[in-house]
């Protein structure tokens, strides 16, 4: 049985400064700062065991540059188990664990939320500073991209060149209904054409297959093997190949889907042979320059294909692997059934008129306020305020925002959104971290997402592991934290549980 799919966003934001030019890594400093200032301040985070050099193929090639620990960056922990940090120059969210693709897409949404509040907190922590504005975008049409990084749980003993077969096909061809939208392109294509169009803003910056870098050389399949969780039993895919989405819809099938087709593989029911690119990077810039879906590309075992063709033979292995396996390790909020219900309507909706997506669909939703604006004003295809338009749409700040006036279709409701940027997931091990920051702020000292290390007052730390991400839920710790007054009690407790059960 395929493991339970905990899951997760990790969102780099693109920050400018109002008015002139500053260093993005000061700005983004300020956000975090701002925000947990705001928020009762910091709890650091714990470097413990972070290993972003090791490879799932066993070796690292010895021209591969991993990423680096950054270990001296504002960084901070939330209440709500997420992690608020600059990354390289970015304000980045990782969102709490999430056990199914409907409470990642809320825990999604609330990070937009903490982004918001950390605009606004800039103001009074550092009045003298000038607005700071933050996009969710990918690029920032000067030659550089930034990431949404997805994560997964899988098992340990899948084999990951099982993982690799069945991910490119669905990476490079998911982007008909997750892709954001792109005006232009920063380069041009294999032709020395730029597309005046393109369905995801990431598509162009990929140069490989497979690979452990994250900024140069971006693989399509990422090989990073740092679990964050048991080593013997767990694997976290760590996917980059995404868009930041804005359209709740597009952000649930990416996740849903995703998470869909790691259950298949696991569970032995998906043979993704066929669908394999002749050029998979080829294939998947082809693919996001042709918003009238029709490009076909050349396959490893001859003929070829859409993008709409292999997500449709994707999606009907997944209804069989339905009847046979059901879904509940999708999560038991009916996420399962929802990402096959909307897969299809979307697919459909795709082949017929992909327009009538532009409520559930980032790029269908640009790409009319782009064309709208074009044909009334007699644009050329690479016309400036066309750029701008692509911009604004990531623009964070409700009252700029042209996201907020596309009528985008939402998943989740404004008084869930707001207690996630506050509260933890009740379903993963997040609930624990949450609530000891939540409870106990004083008498952390630091946090990671495999463990919480706690000042007790007296000498060593104590660090609580929590190895197993589907581990320390409401269910199991909502009544140990409601008995216990302290974290002294609680580490004691635990301790005393912990010896018990060697015993």
């Amino acid at each position: 049985m395929a493991t339970p799919k905990i899951l997760g966003i990790e969102t780099e934001f693109g920050v400018a400064q109002v008015g002139s030019f500053g260093d993005p890594i000061v700005q983004s400093s300020l956000l975090v700062n701002a925000y947990a200032h705001a928020s009762a301040g910091r709890i650091r985070w714990d470097f413990f065991d972070e290993t972003p050099q090791r490879d799932a193929r066993g070796a690292t090639p010895l021209d591969a540059m991993p990423p680096m620990v950054e270990s001296n960056l504002a960084n901070t922990v939330l209440t709500n188990g997420a992690r608020f940090y600059v990354d390289h120059a970015h304000p980045e969210y990782s969102s709490p664990e999430c056990s199914s693709a409907l409470e990642a897409v809320r825990y999604d949404v609330a990070g937009e939320w903490v982004l918001r509040r950390a605009m606004e907190a800039v103001r009074s922590y550092a009045p003298q500073a000038p607005e700071l504005v933050v996009y969710k975008n990918n690029s920032d049409g000067k030659g550089n991209s930034y990431g949404c990084h997805e994560n997964y749980l899988i098992a340990r003993d899948l084999p990951f060149s099982d993982v690799v077969a069945a991910c490119v096909p669905h990476f490079i061809s998911r982007i008909i209904f997750c892709g954001a939208g792109k005006v232009g392109a920063d380069f041009p294509d294999r032709h020395g054409q730029i597309p005046a169009f393109q369905l995801s803003q990431r598509a162009e910056f990929f140069e490989e297959i497979i690979g452990l870098e994250t900024t140069v050389k971006r693989p399509i399949v990422n090989t990073r093997d740092e679990p964050h969780a048991d080593p013997s039993k767990y694997r976290r895919l760590h996917v980059i190949a995404g868009d930041a989405n804005l359209a709740e819809v597009a952000t649930f099938l990416k996740l849903g889907t995703t998470a869909l087709i790691l259950a298949m593989v696991e569970d032995g029911h998906l043979d993704p042979t066929p669908l394999w690119p002749a050029d998979p990077v080829h294939a998947f810039r082809a693919f996001s320059a042709d918003p009238s879906l029709s490009a076909a590309v050349d396959l490893d075992r001859g003929g070829s294909m859409t993008a709409l063709e292999m997500q449709w033979v994707l999606y009907e292995a997944a209804v069989a692997y339905a009847d046979r396996f059901g879904l509940a390790v999708l999560g038991a909020d009916g996420s399962g059934a929802l990402t096959l219900e909307r897969w299809g309507r979307a697919l459909h909706a795709l082949e017929v008129d992909p327009a009538t997506l532009a409520h559930e669909v980032d790029w269908v939703a640009k790409r009319r306020l782009v064309e709208g604006l074009r044909d009334r004003h007699g644009l050329a295809a690479q016309d400036p305020r066309l750029e701008a338009v692509d911009l604004q749409y990531h623009d964070l700040r409700l009252e700029k925002s042209l996201a907020a006036r596309c009528s985008l279709e939402r998943l989740t409701l404004d008084a869930d959104v707001r207690s996630a940027e506050t509260a933890p997931p009740r379903t993963t091990r997040a609930y624990f971290r949450g609530m000891a920051l939540t409870k106990f702020r004083d008498a952390v000292d630091s946090a990671n997402w495999d463990s919480v290390v706690f000042d007790v007052g007296e000498e060593p730390l104590r660090r609580v592991p929590m190895m197993d991400p589907t581990k320390g839920t409401a269910a199991q710790t909502e009544a140990l934290f409601d008995r216990c007054s302290s974290a002294r009690e609680l580490v004691a407790e635990l301790e005393g549980e912990e010896h018990h059960g060697r015993a």
